[in-house]
């Protein structure tokens, strides 16, 4: 496409949305950005990445955290950085990769952090319970009873994260333009429907 797009990723675990990321990636030669997001925010206010890892998909606690300020640069506050910094940090560098050129971003509400940009499309990827544990179990070599709690455990934090920043609902087919099901579609059949949804931007 000779426009400038952005299509954000938001997924439940197990669903195969980073999969889908990646594969529109291939298909429109665009970058795709995932974990980059936290190290690009970490090199750019000159705070450690794990400080964002800690906070990564986390709703605000409130409750500042202390970190020890040697060798931050002038941008970055000295004392206590809370969870909300962070997501301001790390809105301001999404909206500088998206700035940048056409890609892919998954998660981190990037659709509510670009609302406001044109070519924008938000994308949400579902998949059944059964399909998502089997992903998991597979791709972390983890049995069927940790790959349960892997997944309320994360898609918890997920929902709480996303309504807490986005006044919107996480995963409700209202907070997003396309929700897709991988178990009925695949990836590829996602990928496919989101490419021709593109090309009517």
């Amino acid at each position: 496409m000779d426009k400038k797009f952005v299509i954000t990723i938001g997924r439940q675990l197990g669903s195969g949305g980073k999969a889908v990321a990646e594969m529109l990636g291939q298909r429109l030669g665009v970058p795709v950005y995932d974990k980059q997001i936290i190290n690009e925010a970490a090199k750019q206010s000159g705070l450690l990445p794990s400080i964002f890892e800690q906070a990564d998909e986390k709703e605000s606690k409130v409750k500042a955290m202390g970190w020890n300020t040697w060798g931050l640069n002038s941008a970055v506050y000295s004392g206590y950085i809370n969870n909300d910094t962070l997501f301001g940090i790390q809105s301001q560098t999404i909206e500088g990769l998206a700035e940048q050129g056409s890609c892919v971003i998954v998660g981190r509400c990037a659709d509510y952090v670009l609302r406001n940009m044109d070519g924008v499309l938000s994308v949400f990827i579902t998949a059944d319970e059964s399909d998502r544990l089997a992903r998991i179990c597979e791709c972390r070599g983890t049995s069927g009873k940790e790959a349960a709690s892997c997944l309320a455990q994360t898609e918890k934090r997920r929902a709480a994260y996303y309504n807490y920043y986005t006044f919107k609902t996480w995963g409700a087919a209202e907070s997003y333009d396309l929700c897709l099901n991988s178990s009925l579609l695949g990836v590829e059949g996602c990928v496919e429907i989101i490419l021709a949804t593109l090309a009517r931007l």
